[in-house]
């Protein structure tokens, strides 16, 4: 996740601006039952009207952060974090940059051992195709061939 300056953000859209559930589901292509599940996981904490979830450009921009994250493989967990050090406290943006480099370094690894993993098996794969090659080969030159061939 890039950092963003959430205040600033805030101040550059509409403030007063709020979206239904529908509205924030269409426009990041999600489904409502996972705005939902974000509420559950703390990300998102829209106001209710009745029944009715109204959620504010804070959201929007929360929204927005958590799905980069999730493209970039963090946890939910992860996103949650680093978004939550957004707070306007003197300090705090060091403290969220730090915190972002060492969650990126962890994913690092964790995406260089699953590389490493696949270049293993891609390696395997071919090493069978091959000896399947040669088995076949092998087979078709011991093969009789028929007059009609």
């Amino acid at each position: 996740m890039i950092p963003v300056d959430i205040p600033d953000i805030l101040r550059r859209n509409q403030l007063g601006r709020t979206y239904s559930i529908s509205e924030l589901a269409e426009e990041f292509a999600v489904t409502t039952r996972t705005l939902r599940f974000y509420e559950d996981k703390g990300i998102l904490s829209p106001e209710r009207k009745g029944t009715a979830r109204v959620y504010a450009e804070r959201d929007r921009v929360r929204l927005r952060l958590a799905l980069r994250g999730k493209r970039l493989g963090f946890s939910l967990d992860d996103c949650r974090e680093i978004i939550e050090l957004y707070d306007p406290i003197p300090g705090n943006k060091v403290r969220q940059l730090k915190r972002l480099q060492e969650k990126i370094a962890e994913h690092r690894e964790v995406l260089l051992g699953k590389r490493a993993d696949i270049d293993a098996t891609l390696a395997n794969m071919n090493e069978i195709a091959l000896l399947c090659q040669q088995h076949l080969d092998d087979m078709q030159s011991h093969t009789p061939r028929s007059r009609n061939s």
